[in-house]
């Protein structure tokens, strides 16, 4: 299955909304994927949802835990560093493996002018390892840094891990989606996706995060929030 580029699938249009993108992935896995599959996906979002994970993240109006981490050049970038330079969009994805993080990333890549035009600038925390977000960044042509979050350890103090349940373990496994390979420790623990914009002194301004790892904001939403945010400044 080729997982076509926002690029690929849109040239000449403009900026192409991400749930397109997501509709049409979700249709080749419809298409492609055992139905058996797709239901202990389905189940392991459910039982998050059950869980009501996305409800205890981090919260506007919240201070964000200082970091420091590498980038994908094996940086050490610290969000002391970033926030004195403007704003911070944050998001936290899974991998490089995952369709929809690649589709996420991509179409963040497109409004990026648009972000630092606003006066902010962009990063994204997997867990995965360096060499991992060092193939990510050059193989998706993507201008903004990946930053490595060993062990979940950030994605941990803003509220959004879990361990993958054993039944989907077991198909990522089949599927040759190897997370201890990827994230370098053997936790088969992940964030849930997330899309923080952060004020210059660290203060909590949107918060989006999802369950389902098949939907996120949408990069013109986010966009217009900053934008809205810089105006009132």
């Amino acid at each position: 299955m080729k997982w076509r580029s926002l690029e690929e699938s849109s040239p000449g249009t403009g900026i192409r909304p991400l749930h397109e993108t997501y509709v049409e992935r979700k249709a080749l896995i419809a298409k492609y994927v055992p139905a058996e599959t797709q239901a202990i996906h389905a189940q392991a979002v459910a039982e998050l949802k059950q869980r009501n994970l996305a409800a205890g993240i981090l919260p506007v109006g919240a201070k964000c835990p200082s970091f420091e981490l590498q980038d994908h050049d094996g940086k050490l970038v610290s969000s002391s560093e970033l926030l004195a330079r403007g704003r911070l969009i944050v998001c936290f994805i899974r991998g490089r493996w995952c369709p929809f993080c690649v589709g996420q990333m991509e179409a963040m890549n497109l409004v990026l002018a648009q972000i630092e035009d606003a006066g902010a600038l962009l990063v994204a925390i997997s867990p995965q390892t360096v060499k991992q977000s060092y193939f990510m960044h050059d193989q998706h042509r993507l201008r903004f840094p990946l930053l490595s979050d060993a062990g979940n350890k950030v994605a941990g103090a803003f509220g959004l891990t879990y361990r993958v349940p054993e039944a989907q373990e077991r198909v990522y496994r089949r599927a040759f989606v190897n997370l201890p390979l990827a994230n370098g420790d053997e936790s088969w623990e992940l964030p849930i996706p997330a899309t923080y914009i952060l004020d210059r002194d660290g203060a909590v301004l949107y918060a989006s995060a999802n369950e389902d790892y098949t939907e996120r904001a949408e990069p013109g939403e986010i966009v217009a929030s900053l934008r809205d945010y810089s105006s009132k400044s």
